[in-house]
């Protein structure tokens, strides 16, 4: 696993403070997870109805719920652990510069969410580790810890009809999630995949049966 963790932060030092969506450029500050493949693949893919209320949790720069933004959200919950993630996501909210209801939550996965959302857009960590040295990478072991206390709260914080759009590794078993989400009883889909160097990225959308 030592090769991995090697590797993959690599894939970030060439990011210059910023990002586009729509043509317009928003920005990456220090300390904040700076997007890339994993970031855009679960960008394009998400289908947002307008008027929905949404969060995206661990959000980072925001990028996720600007898309849900752009394509009509009428309000958004930025949530992230990281208090400058927090503060980039409203610097880029202001940016977009598009009249809708937001807040900005200091939240560990759920620990600070009150509300129920149309829809739940994440992009956890999904490295697998044995150990954390990059906290926006880092899954814990087969990259899968982080993404199971996701999926395990998840539902208690989704409306009757609503759907959540996240973002796995193939190293962290496709499969088991699929299980998971059964048990839970969620359908489950992937909808976007990107293939990399060592393993395939896939975008899960589910929802309850």
């Amino acid at each position: 696993m030592g090769k991995l963790l090697n590797f993959f932060p690599l894939r970030f030092l060439f990011m210059q403070g910023k990002f586009f969506l729509e043509n317009k450029e928003f920005l990456v500050c220090e300390s904040v997870y700076s997007p890339s493949e994993d970031s855009f693949l679960l960008s394009d893919a998400i289908k947002i109805s307008k008027g929905a209320g949404i969060l995206d949790l661990g959000c980072g720069t925001g990028i996720q719920g600007l898309t849900a933004l752009l394509q009509g959200a009428c309000f958004v919950c930025f949530a992230d652990k990281n208090p400058a993630a927090l503060k980039n996501a409203r610097q880029n909210f202001e940016i977009l510069g598009i009249k809708a209801k937001v807040s900005f939550v200091k939240s560990d996965l759920f620990s600070g969410i009150k509300e129920k959302f149309d829809f739940i857009l994440f992009n956890p960590p999904y490295v697998p580790s044995s150990e954390k040295k990059f906290l926006d990478l880092d899954g814990g072991k087969k990259g899968r810890e982080t993404l199971d206390r996701f999926l395990n709260d998840f539902p208690k914080f989704l409306l009757p009809e609503g759907k959540v759009f996240f973002l796995q590794s193939s190293l962290n078993g496709n499969a088991e999630t699929s299980r998971v989400l059964k048990k839970l009883g969620f359908k489950c889909k992937i909808i976007a995949r990107k293939k990399l160097f060592f393993e395939e990225l896939a975008v899960f959308l589910a929802w309850k049966e």
